[in-house]
């Protein structure tokens, strides 16, 4: 069985795992932003990471509207791959000793995250329409829409103060 926790025999099963999946993700992404927030130097890093601690609160809310919707016990299941982002971003943050260089590794490690949680959304999205389940659709589109912006916000904000900052 791997990773999973029940097997997955149907599109629909992987459809569910899925689901549980980003969830796990976006309680694991709680626990982490307040650490990153804690030790951001540069006022408009530590800003944005605690603009995104509330929007991922408000996620973990819509995915929790998304199993009541479809009748689903609200749970997560292991995410290796996030756990797996979070353990490196640690790691990383760690070792970095100036401060300037800490906040661009944390922005960096932020954008690792925000990517993994758009595949995950954007199939989300994609097996929803296919199974029939548009009912959750606008939810996870809107929450789809923050992890883009937010990783645009990131993009700007390292190009044009924190990487060069770093340098």
């Amino acid at each position: 069985m791997g990773f999973f926790t029940s097997p997955i025999k149907t599109f629909d099963d992987l459809y569910t795992h899925q689901l549980q999946d980003v969830y796990y993700a976006e309680k694991q992404i709680t626990k982490a932003l307040p650490k990153m927030i804690a030790k951001a130097t540069n006022p408009q890093l530590k800003a944005s990471f605690q603009k995104h601690l509330g929007e991922t609160e408000q996620q973990v809310k819509r995915l929790e509207q998304v199993f009541g919707i479809l009748g689903q016990d609200v749970k997560g299941a292991t995410c290796p791959a996030i756990d797996g982002i979070i353990k490196e971003a640690e790691e990383l943050i760690s070792d970095c000793d100036d401060a300037e260089v800490r906040d661009a590794a944390m922005l960096a490690s932020a954008q690792a995250v925000e990517h993994y949680e758009i595949t995950r959304y954007g199939t989300l999205i994609a097996w929803s329409h296919q199974l029939g389940r548009g009912n959750v659709v606008s939810l996870l589109e809107q929450t789809l829409a923050e992890e883009k912006a937010t990783d645009e916000k990131l993009s700007s904000l390292a190009e044009s103060k924190v990487n060069k900052q770093a340098a």
